[in-house]
């Protein structure tokens, strides 16, 4: 049996199992595929909090189902999806690269296609994912949004993990620690 950390993301219970991917660090796992409760409900708390921003975004593949529910609740239904490969049907889109996410460890690359460009110049643009921790994926899709002529607007995330939760340019539903 593996351990639990539980969290409390406002007003629901998460067991989040511990993971070791390092040497060094232990992470609570997160994770929103499979799991339509926790993830309608998060969408719902995170919709609170979009404001007068004009449009979404996310990363693949665990923001999708998130953003999902956040486009449907904040009324802000089209939304623009920054995929980890390129696509046959993204040759007029456009692609940035960044450094290595705790969960990879290697460098990554975010494509946007050319609708979701379109969809996101000049507009106001709020950032949904699950969790915050480097901050890697979020400078990417920082990246991405100012290269495709968006405003990043606001930064909504789940969970903010370690440090992370110190951050005053991102809000989140609850913390959990590193260990």
């Amino acid at each position: 049996m593996s351990e639990i950390f539980e969290v409390d993301i406002k007003g629901y219970n998460a067991k989040l199992p511990l993971i070791k991917i390092s040497e060094k660090i232990t992470i609570a796992f997160f994770n929103l595929h499979g799991d339509s409760k926790l993830t309608e409900h998060c969408g719902r708390e995170l919709s609170k909090l979009v404001g007068d921003s004009d449009v979404l975004i996310t990363a693949e593949s665990k923001g999708l189902q998130l953003t999902h529910v956040v486009a449907r609740e904040s009324g802000l239904y089209d939304y623009a999806v920054a995929r980890k490969s390129k696509k046959l049907y993204m040759n007029d889109g456009i692609c940035i690269e960044y450094g290595s996410s705790i969960t990879t460890g290697k460098p990554q690359e975010f494509h946007l296609s050319a609708r979701d460009v379109n969809l996101i110049k000049g507009k106001k643009v709020c950032i949904v994912d699950d969790v915050i921790s480097t901050g890697t994926s979020l400078i990417g899709l920082e990246k991405l949004v100012e290269k495709a002529g968006g405003i990043v607007h606001k930064k909504l995330f789940v969970l903010a993990e370690g440090d992370a939760a110190k951050r005053p340019d991102v809000s989140f539903l609850a913390t959990i620690p590193l260990f």
